[in-house]
């Protein structure tokens, strides 16, 4: 299993310093939240059972492709993922071509977490029907993964149309970076299993974790796939190699977790963490 530091528990200035140690002690990726835009008013939340948003609406965000490039300019091995990127606030060409260029810049270190949106206030502060949303999500995705891939797109959809484009130079990874769809509704479970390389859930418990990869699973099937390469990726509890033992016996391909309480511990707590596991 691999094990992934989630930045987004730490304060945001420390992102870089745990960025670095984490590419320094082991750690496979980091991941990097993200959000165009926070309105003053919230409602909503990304976990199930909840209706009062997670974060303030004054919490610190930057652009993702900027920042990741930031931290690929300084590390060596690790990989930058996005947890969650909002796809479908933006036009499939800014999408594709952010990143194309981390990628690229990186040396193929991308993976690409991407979501439907939970927030219906940022929807609606950039014009866009909320209600829409996951037609126009797997519209973008579609797009995308064409000018990946393709030499001359045109497209004629829903949301989206353009004559025939050009789109160079094509990301280091092929035929296009990871895709991980986050998110644990049923919409975003079937979305991840016909369109997407892998599923990046939340913080989980055993229980739960086994339940939605089971479900995940099944969704596969139904879609004709082979679930051997498709990664699972959620976070939870890890503390000790009976732990990991337990979260593999699951199914989870990857832990995007913070191993500290607090973010002035952060980077003691990966230390420890790094030396109890062993990580390679």
């Amino acid at each position: 299993m691999k094990f992934g530091i989630a930045l987004g528990a730490v304060h945001h200035k420390a992102f870089l310093e745990v960025a670095l140690e984490a590419d320094k002690l082991g750690y496979e990726s980091v991941w990097l939240p993200e959000h165009l835009v926070l309105t003053a008013q919230m409602s909503r939340s990304p976990h199930p059972g909840e209706e009062h948003p997670p974060v303030p609406p004054n919490v610190p965000i930057y652009d993702a492709f900027a920042y990741l490039a930031f931290i690929a300019a300084q590390t060596k091995n690790i990989r930058l993922g996005t947890h969650v990127y909002n796809i479908g606030l933006r036009h499939p060409f800014t999408t594709a071509r952010g990143v194309q260029t981390l990628d690229v810049l990186s040396g193929g270190r991308v993976e690409f977490g991407i979501g439907a949106s939970w927030l219906e206030e940022e929807w609606k502060a950039v014009g866009l029907d909320f209600k829409s949303r996951g037609r126009r999500v797997d519209e973008a995705i579609a797009i995308c993964k064409r000018l990946w891939s393709e030499e001359e797109v045109a497209h004629d959809g829903e949301f989206f149309q353009f004559e025939s484009v050009m789109f160079e130079p094509k990301p280091v990874q092929k035929p296009w970076p990871p895709l991980l769809i986050g998110g644990e509704s049923k919409a975003a479970l079937r979305r991840a299993a016909k369109h997407c390389d892998g599923w990046i859930g939340m913080q989980s418990d055993f229980e739960r974790g086994a339940m939605l990869i089971g479900q995940l699973r099944e969704l596969l099937a139904e879609n004709g796939r082979d679930d051997t390469n498709f990664q699972f990726c959620l976070g939870g509890g890890v503390s000790s190699r009976d732990d990991v033992k337990r979260w593999e016996e699951i199914g989870v391909t990857r832990m995007v977790f913070a191993p500290w309480r607090r973010s002035r511990e952060a980077i003691d707590g990966m230390r420890r963490f790094a030396g109890e596991i062993g990580l390679d």
